[in-house]
């Protein structure tokens, strides 16, 4: 295996991915090179313990493969990792390895492709809109359907199996939770897949699940109380978080490459003051995400909650990367913003990881309401009346209507 060192951690490299990051944008496809090289890293299985087929990667070394391999190709990365980190976890978790232990180590050994199906078409955060159900097949051998649309979804176009985040038509007396999830073969009637155009990250695989009638083993659908299966979604955060880290240590080394080389008025762009404030202050920045995300990623690996602590990373490292990049461009001047330089590709990716896994605003709010300040809910509030000014208010609104029409009686004659 390749490897680089980045402070003390070993993590694999991937040359020939990154050598084709920019074809892979250009023709909005993940070379089958790339799946090869992540394959035989063993890179999908880093996020796994030994004992379902993982190879136990502690938090730090975990992150330092995530990144580099993010640097490589953002959007091999994001396919290859919501695949193997995200949806093999929640197999992993709320499955039964009795029964799902070879989709999980179809997962692991990259012959299988996953998407997490959970954003749909009318709604993104926030999942009590979701339409998406579950239901009995009502044939004697039993089994499940499964209708709805889900939208805007990693690897759809491609994926093997959607582990899909869907309602529960319950039976009578049936208290169990009101949510599931569902492991749904991807290759089989009642499916169809579309893709979405998109700003970055163009090389993933990115669109739309249609399911009509698709069928679903009874064994393949598990019920998850809904706040229970939020703790486990925070892996989509922290992976979205290294993602930004990484594009932003991309767009750094290019201008400090650029900086360098670039002769401007007589002098190096990297000997200007100005120049060197950007530089410093992406340097800094990166550096703090960094530490932030091991920091999680340590947690979450030791079994220990680390919610809170990613959603702050993903707000910070995301609009972090933003800025970075921004000021990546601002560096490299009118080449910056020429399609198909490598900051203009980085720029874009980066503003994809914002919205991505679960919107930074709203994640402001779940941090805030974690502080104690309660739930973010609206709720009407007259704000004159309780002063005892509503009722001159609505006087004065009275008198400047009455003035008003006047006003154009007078006008008209």
């Amino acid at each position: 295996m390749n490897v680089h060192r980045h402070g003390t951690d070993a993590a694999p490299t991937f040359p020939g991915t990154a050598a084709r990051a920019a074809e892979t944008d250009l023709t909005a496809r993940i070379p089958a090179q790339n799946w090869k090289e992540v394959v035989d890293s063993g890179y999908l299985r880093l996020f796994h313990p030994p004992t379902v087929g993982g190879t136990g990667a502690d938090g730090a070394a975990q992150v330092a493969a995530m990144e580099s391999l993010a640097r490589a190709c953002p959007s091999t990365y994001w396919s290859a990792t919501v695949s193997a980190l995200l949806c093999a976890n929640l197999i992993s978790t709320y499955g039964d390895l009795r029964v799902h232990g070879q989709l999980l180590e179809g997962l692991l050994s990259g012959r299988l492709l996953a998407a997490f199906a959970v954003v749909e078409t009318t709604a993104g955060s926030d999942a009590g809109t979701y339409t998406t159900t579950v239901r009995p097949a009502g044939e004697p051998d039993g089994g499940f359907v499964i209708d709805g649309e889900k939208s805007r979804i990693t690897n759809a176009p491609d994926a093997d199996v959607a582990v899909a985040l869907a309602r529960r038509e319950k039976a009578a007396g049936d208290d169990g939770p009101d949510w599931c999830l569902a492991f749904v073969d991807l290759r089989q009637p009642g499916v169809r897949r579309y893709d979405i155009p998109r700003m970055g990250l163009r090389g993933m695989p990115w669109g739309g699940l249609v399911f009509s009638d698709a069928r679903v083993s009874a064994q393949d659908v598990v019920p998850v109380p809904l706040d229970e299966l939020s703790e486990g979604m925070t892996w989509g955060w922290l992976l979205v978080s290294v993602a930004a880290v990484a594009v932003a240590e991309s767009a750094l080394t290019a201008s400090v490459r650029h900086a360098g080389e670039r002769v401007s008025f007589g002098r190096p762009l990297a000997h200007m003051e100005g120049v060197q404030a950007q530089i410093a202050q992406s340097r800094a920045q990166i550096d703090a995400a960094r530490l932030l995300a091991r920091r999680a990623a340590g947690e979450r690996a030791a079994g220990r909650s680390a919610r809170s602590l990613i959603a702050m990373l993903k707000i910070y490292a995301t609009e972090m990367a933003v800025d970075v990049t921004a000021r990546a461009v601002q560096i490299h001047g009118a080449s910056g913003v020429t399609q198909g330089h490598e900051v203009e590709r980085l720029y874009r990716d980066a503003q994809m990881n914002v919205i991505g896994a679960f919107a930074s605003n709203r994640l402001r709010e779940q941090v805030a309401e974690g502080m104690g300040l309660g739930p973010a809910v609206y709720e009407p509030f007259d704000w004159l009346r309780p002063s005892g000014l509503g009722d001159a208010a609505v006087g004065l609104d009275a008198s400047d209507r009455s003035a008003d029409a006047s006003g154009r009686s007078a006008e008209a004659a």
